[in-house]
């Protein structure tokens, strides 16, 4: 199945006479369309906003305080029996 027919939704933007010109020239030093320049694009700065927003990245020092809570979990205090009471007590 080509990528064309897989596609069903729809975007639209609006832009300024020199913006246009910039992406068709552009996507022609890149030998691709302007919709694919421009999906291509905007899909790879997403993925960079989505990485930045959804990836924690911990200093060497605090690795290693998280591996060794992993490694060596304390013992329930009393807030967290009550949260897990209150987890378990959900309606599902």
């Amino acid at each position: 199945m080509s990528q064309s027919a897989q596609c069903k939704e729809r975007l639209s933007l609006r832009l300024d006479g020199q913006a246009k010109r910039k992406i068709e020239r552009a996507a022609a030093y890149s030998n691709t369309s302007m919709t694919k320049f421009v999906l291509d694009s905007a899909l790879s700065h997403a993925d960079e906003v989505v990485q930045q927003h959804e990836r924690i990245t911990l200093s060497a020092e605090d690795w290693d305080i998280f591996y060794d809570a992993l490694l060596n979990p304390p013992e329930p205090n009393e807030a967290m029996r009550e949260g897990m009471k209150w987890y378990r007590d959900l309606p599902r």
